[in-house]
């Protein structure tokens, strides 16, 4: 399916490009579309990435002894926890920054928080791409789930990001955080990475998603949907369950 993955890949680097112009976004209300994609993000989430790392677990028994790194054969949520703290501290620091600069028209945040926050994302970006070749997919249907579920969170992504950062994410951050998702796709096509590292990086992934959907949902200025985010995840949950 590695032909298949590609064109999702690219859907994804179209999302990032374009989701200023998706006029889905004009015509539902903007609370209602964040909260049933973040909805569907979160069932993604602990359906099925967060039972992975069970598994990823079980198979790293015995694979990291006599090393450093052996604690991972047991606390790979340890790592999913680190990427929702990761995530949660450059939120952090762009909060910080952006109030330095309150009296500024428009206020945003400093240059080098700007890229270290983008740097970031395209990391996650980068991930994401990676596990569109490697997960293990039982059939083009859990692909295609997997892209709705990661285009949506794009999006709002794209959102909070060119909300955040305003002129500089349409001038330099989308078109890196597009790249890094080809970068993935690419090192996930023609490079094997050990099975350790991909148990890593799906942990750092899970919550990093789980900080930036909460991030869109629960501040007050949002106005999110509570009604539109059980739609969302009730209908995605559905989906992975039975189908």
């Amino acid at each position: 399916m590695l032909g298949l993955s590609f064109i999702f890949a690219i859907g994804f680097v179209l999302i990032h490009l374009f989701s200023k112009r998706l006029k889905l976004l004009k015509v539902l209300p903007r609370s209602r579309f964040l909260s049933v994609a973040g909805g569907i993000s979160v069932a993604y989430v602990f359906l099925h990435l967060l039972p992975e790392l069970s598994i990823f677990q079980d198979e790293l028994q015995g694979e990291l002894e006599n090393s450093g790194l052996q604690f991972l054969e047991n606390h790979i949520y340890v790592i999913a926890m680190a990427g929702l703290v990761i995530f949660y501290a450059l939120e952090h620091s762009v909060k910080t920054s952006k109030k330095k600069n309150k009296h500024a028209d428009q206020p945003k945040a400093a240059t080098g928080v700007f890229w270290v926050h983008i740097v970031a994302f395209a990391l996650y970006n980068s991930v994401i791409g990676y596990l569109l070749v490697r997960e293990e997919y039982g059939d083009p249907l859990g692909m295609f789930l997997f892209f709705i579920a990661m285009g949506v969170h794009f999006i709002t992504n794209d959102k909070g990001l060119r909300a955040t950062h305003q002129e500089e994410y349409d001038r330099y951050g989308r078109w890196l955080l597009a790249a890094a998702i080809l970068v993935g796709w690419g090192t996930g096509a023609f490079a094997d990475v050990h099975e350790w590292i991909i148990s890593v990086l799906t942990a750092f992934l899970a919550g990093g998603v789980i900080l930036n959907v909460l991030k869109e949902e629960l501040p007050e200025e949002r106005e999110s949907s509570l009604v539109s985010f059980c739609v969302g995840l009730t209908t995605y949950s559905i989906l992975l369950l039975f189908l």
